[in-house]
C-alpha cells in the first residue's frame, strides 16, 4: 500500500444514487482502495433522476452526466464514474478521462417472457428500449416487432416483462453483470445482429485536468486495450457529429497479427429507428492511432449516406446536458 496516498485527503467520488451507478462507483472505489487510496462516495441527484420526460425531450444521454460534471468543476467532488456509452463524445473543458478500466462484455441482451429469443418471439411482439440505436437494429432484423419507448432503471425495465406489459426488453449485458442479474437474460445478442453503443460496457473515470494527484490515481486503473477500443468507437460518433443517443452502433476488437503487432478491427452501424435505412461498414487500422481508425470508418459511412439519418449532436453543457447508465 502507498502510505503517502493513504494519508492524503480522501478522493471524493461523485455518483448517482441508482443501484447500477452505486454498484459501478463502489467497484471503482474498491479498486482505488486496493491501490492504497482513501475514497469517499458522494451521492448526487441528476435531472435524469427526477424528470420523467423522455430522454429525447431532455436532450439525450448527456443528462445524467451533467450534474456530476458540474459538481466536479465546482470542486464539490474529485472524480466521477461514467458509463462511457452515455457520455457525450465532445470533451468537457476542464475535465479529463484519466482512467478506463478493463471492459465488461459490451453486447446487448434480450430479457423476454418465457425465456424466448429474438427468433422465437412472434411477429407483433412488443419490445421495449429507450435507445434509437437498438430500435433501428431491431427493425432492421425484419421480425415484425412493435418497438415501445421506455425509461427507468434495470429493475423497472425488467418489470415491464414480468408484469406482462411488454414481451421483451433490450438491456446491456454489462449493466446486468454488474448488478448480478445475468440469470434473467433470455439471449445475449450477437453483434452481427445488433452492434452495441460506442463505449458500451466500459467505464470512464473523469476528474479535473489539473488535479495531478487524482489523475495519477485513476491512471493506475487504466487498461490500454480497452482505451484503444473505445477511443476508436467514440471517434466514429465524433466524426459523424452524432450524439450518444444517435442510432449508431460500433464495436472495436484488438487483433494480434502473425508478426505480433496489434491492429484494431472496427465495425459500425447507422440506421433509422423505423428500419427504413440500414448501413453497416467495417475497417481495420493501427492500434497506435485508434481515433484515426474511427474517423476513417465514419468517413466511409458518410460517403455511403449515413448523414441522412443522424440527428445533430447535443451541445456539451454541464448545466443542461442523458439515459439509465449502463442499461
Amino acid at each position: 500500500m502507498n502510505s503517502q496516498a493513504a494519508d492524503a485527503a480522501p478522493i471524493r467520488l461523485g455518483t448517482r444514487r441508482s443501484h447500477l451507478a452505486m454498484t459501478q462507483s463502489t467497484w471503482v472505489a474498491e479498486q482505488l482502495r486496493a491501490h492504497g487510496h482513501a475514497v469517499e462516495i458522494v451521492e448526487i441527484t441528476t435531472e435524469g433522476d427526477v424528470n420523467r420526460a423522455s430522454l429525447a425531450q431532455m436532450g439525450g444521454t448527456g443528462v445524467f452526466a451533467a450534474a456530476i460534471r458540474r459538481a466536479l468543476l465546482d470542486g464539490e467532488v474529485d472524480m466521477a464514474v461514467h458509463s462511457l456509452k452515455d457520455l457525450p463524445v465532445a470533451p468537457e473543458p476542464g475535465l479529463v478521462i484519466a482512467g478506463i478500466p478493463v471492459r465488461e462484455d459490451p453486447r446487448d441482451t434480450l430479457i423476454a417472457r418465457d425465456g424466448l429469443t429474438l427468433g422465437e418471439l412472434p411477429a407483433g411482439a412488443v419490445v421495449g428500449t429507450g435507445s434509437p440505436r437498438r430500435a433501428a437494429q431491431l427493425q432492421a432484423l425484419g421480425l415484425g416487432f412493435e418497438i415501445r419507448d421506455i425509461r427507468g432503471n434495470i429493475d423497472t425495465r425488467m418489470g415491464y416483462v414480468t408484469s406482462g406489459e411488454l414481451d421483451g426488453v433490450i438491456l446491456a449485458r454489462a449493466g446486468l453483470a454488474r448488478v448480478e442479474r445475468t440469470d434473467a437474460i433470455s439471449e445475449t445478442i450477437d453483434p452481427l445482429q445488433m452492434l452495441p453503443a460506442p463505449g458500451q460496457g466500459a467505464l470512464g473515470l473523469e476528474c479535473r485536468e489539473g488535479d495531478a494527484r487524482v489523475i495519477a490515481a485513476l491512471a493506475e486503473l487504466d487498461d490500454a486495450d480497452t482505451r484503444a477500443a473505445v477511443t476508436a468507437e467514440r471517434a466514429v460518433l465524433g466524426a459523424l457529429e452524432a450524439g450518444c443517443a444517435a442510432p449508431v452502433g460500433a464495436l472495436a476488437e484488438i487483433v494480434e497479427e502473425t508478426d505480433g503487432s496489434l491492429e484494431i478491427s472496427l465495425r459500425a452501424f447507422v440506421g433509422a429507428p423505423d428500419g427504413s435505412f440500414e448501413l453497416r461498414r467495417s475497417d481495420v487500422g493501427s492500434y497506435d492511432n485508434p481515433a484515426a481508425v474511427g474517423e476513417a470508418l465514419a468517413r466511409t459511412l458518410l460517403d455511403d449516406g449515413a448523414g441522412a439519418v443522424i440527428p445533430p449532436r447535443e451541445a456539451p453543457n454541464p448545466t443542461t446536458s442523458t439515459k439509465e447508465a449502463g442499461a
